[in-house]
């Protein structure tokens, strides 16, 4: 049994009727899967605004207590499937997803988590200056499998999109924030765009002897709205990106160091050499990364390799 797991706040309609049609419309039967639906805290119930009488296994929970992380450690516990696959409101899953999905866990026994590739489907044609920083957007494409043991590696990193992740892995990371020893949610909470999570729960493979990965022929769509391609917003998600990384690093045991006078003189200098749109949105990593320093110096942060 496969556990699908979607974690929803505030959904649009038309975005999460495709994701939903997208389901439906998997090839693995329907009774090898169950689907769970964590409405986190919406203000408008999702259970009054979708139907779900097309899979024999499908609920609808309520999760009260805001952030993607509380919704996430939710659906660990309603679930019941041996792999858990954690799709976002706005992904549309290839027809074939949970056949592969299904199949890797099967013959790649060394993985405990992996993700696939993720092609966007953007309302409006995005401005060209956009394009590097469509990797915050979660878009990645390539052509072949590659998996690492190394928990921090970006070029072996699974994404939240789609992320699948072996039951006794899920259940580490599920006991690591039950037991206090998770001090920050790396996840998003209202607006806030702190991210991070997925990463965090992907790494947790790692810590029982797994690796984790990507797998090319996992795949689905990314549905992207006009307001994510926009200064202000890819400056706020940046800076959330920075900020959580830098602390992941810290609790990954990865050295953080605070940057001394010559180091913000480079980053002064690299701000200033770019021009408008990049120049604020450089300028908001920093910020994010140099948050973050601040927190682990004041120890409000606690890293992992420090914890008894």
């Amino acid at each position: 049994m496969l556990s699908v797991i979607i974690c929803t706040h505030n959904p649009r309609d038309d975005y999460v009727r495709r994701c939903l049609d997208a389901l439906r419309a998997q090839r693995l039967p329907h009774n090898h899967w169950e689907l769970v639906v964590v409405d986190n805290h919406s203000d408008a119930a999702v259970a009054d605004r979708i139907d779900l009488p097309w899979h024999p296994s499908a609920r609808i929970v309520r999760e009260e207590t805001m952030g993607l992380t509380a919704a996430r450690l939710r659906g660990i516990r309603e679930s019941t499937g041996e792999l858990l696959v954690f799709v976002d409101d706005d992904n549309v899953l290839d027809p074939d997803f949970l056949e592969v999905a299904e199949r890797t866990m099967d013959e790649k026994p060394f993985l405990g988590s992996w993700s696939g590739q993720c092609r966007p489907a953007f309302e409006k044609t995005p401005p060209e200056w956009t394009r590097r920083y469509w990797g915050n957007l979660v878009i990645r494409e390539f052509e072949h499998d590659v998996w690492s043991n190394l928990p921090r590696l970006p070029e072996s990193m699974p994404c939240g999109a789609g992320l699948c992740v072996r039951r006794n892995v899920a259940q580490h990371y599920l006991e690591l924030h039950e037991s206090g020893k998770r001090s920050f949610q790396f996840d998003r909470n209202g607006k806030s765009l702190v991210s991070g999570g997925d990463n965090d729960l992907a790494a947790c493979a790692c810590d029982l002897g797994f690796g984790l990965g990507l797998i090319a022929s996992l795949k689905l769509t990314h549905l992207i709205s006009p307001e994510r391609l926009t200064v202000e917003y890819l400056a706020r998600l940046t800076e959330g990106i920075y900020f959580s990384s830098t602390l992941l690093n810290a609790e990954r045991g990865l050295r953080v160091a605070e940057r001394g006078a010559l180091g913000r003189s480079v980053d002064f200098l690299r701000v200033m050499q770019l021009q408008p749109p990049h120049r604020p949105i450089l300028r908001a990593a920093f910020r994010g990364r140099d948050r973050a320093i601040q927190l682990l110096s004041q120890n409000q942060v606690v890293p992992a390799t420090d914890q008894k």
